[in-house]
C-alpha cells in the first residue's frame, strides 16, 4: 500500500532521474484485493479491516459491512458493560483471555442480555451490530468487520486497561481447549499483539474470527471475520484465516 515517491519534472535538457531511496515502510504492506481474500477462504466468506490508529487512516476495507454471527467477539461488549457498572475485573480478564463461555453467560444474564448489545452499539456508533434473535444466545449477535474495528478504537481510547491487559494475555488454548492463536497471533511474527478471537459451529456454518491490535502501542487494528462450510474443519479454516492475516500484514 506504499505510494511511489514523486519524481521531479523534466527540464529542457533531459537529465537522468535521480535514484531515490524508498522510505522505510510505516504501515503494513497489503496488495490483496477482495478477490484474493475470497480465494483464500475458498467456498466461504471473509471480511477484513485494517486501521492505522496513529495516522487515523483505514488501510484495508474488504466486505466491511458484511454481517456475521459474532461467536466470542461479543465478549468485548460484555466486558465493557460489566466494567462500566463496577463488575469484577479479574473475572472479566479471565473471560477475555481464556474466552470463557461460562463467565460470558453469567455476565450476559446479570448485566442486561441483549440490551448490552443495543446499548453499547448506540454508544459507540455501531451501525451493523444487532442483538441476537434468541436473547439467550449471546454468540448469535450480528457484527461487521467495520463495527469490530470501531469497538477497538473505543477500547484503545476509552476503556479500562483491564480489557487490553486481558487481550495481551490471551492464552494459546481457550477454556474449551480450542487453539486460539490462529490468525493474528500466528501471523504477527515478532510484532506485539492483543487479541480477541471467536469460533463457532454449526448453525449451519463454521465461524472463525480474529481481531485485535498489532504493533508497538497497538498501532494497527486488524479484523478478519470469516464463515466456512461446516465441511471445512477448524484446522483448515484456521490456516486460511492465518493466511489472510499474513497477506494483510505483509
Amino acid at each position: 500500500m506504499s505510494e511511489s515517491p514523486s519524481v521531479p519534472g523534466s527540464t529542457p535538457t533531459p537529465t537522468p532521474s535521480p535514484k531515490l531511496t524508498p522510505k522505510p515502510a510505516t504501515k503494513p504492506e497489503s496488495k490483496v484485493d477482495a478477490g484474493e481474500l475470497d480465494r483464500m477462504v475458498a467456498g466461504g466468506e471473509v471480511s477484513a479491516v485494517v486501521v492505522d490508529r496513529q495516522a487515523g487512516k483505514t488501510l484495508v476495507s474488504v466486505h466491511a459491512d458484511r454481517a456475521y454471527t459474532s461467536a466470542s467477539l461479543v465478549k468485548l461488549l460484555i466486558a465493557l458493560a460489566v466494567l462500566d457498572r463496577g463488575g469484577p475485573a479479574p473475572q472479566v480478564q479471565k473471560m477475555l483471555s481464556r474466552s470463557d463461555d461460562d463467565l460470558a453467560s453469567q455476565f450476559w444474564s446479570a448485566y442486561g442480555g441483549p440490551s448490552i448489545v443495543t446499548g453499547w452499539a448506540k454508544k459507540i456508533g455501531l451501525t451493523g451490530t444487532r442483538a441476537p434473535a434468541d436473547p439467550g444466545r449471546w454468540g448469535d449477535t450480528l457484527i461487521t468487520a467495520k463495527d469490530v474495528a470501531r469497538i477497538y478504537q473505543y477500547v484503545a481510547a476509552h476503556a479500562p486497561g483491564t480489557i487490553l491487559a486481558a487481550l495481551r494475555a490471551a492464552t494459546e488454548r481457550g477454556s474449551d481447549g480450542f487453539r486460539q492463536y490462529f490468525g493474528i497471533p500466528d501471523a504477527a511474527g515478532d510484532r506485539p499483539w492483543a487479541v480477541k478471537q471467536g469460533w463457532s459451529c454449526c448453525r449451519p456454518t463454521r465461524m472463525l474470527h480474529t481481531s485485535g491490535l498489532v504493533g508497538e502501542d497497538g498501532r494497527y487494528i486488524v479484523v478478519v471475520l470469516s464463515e466456512h462450510p461446516a465441511s471445512v474443519d477448524y484446522a483448515t479454516a484456521s490456516k486460511r484465516v492465518t493466511q489472510v492475516v499474513s497477506a494483510l500484514l505483509g
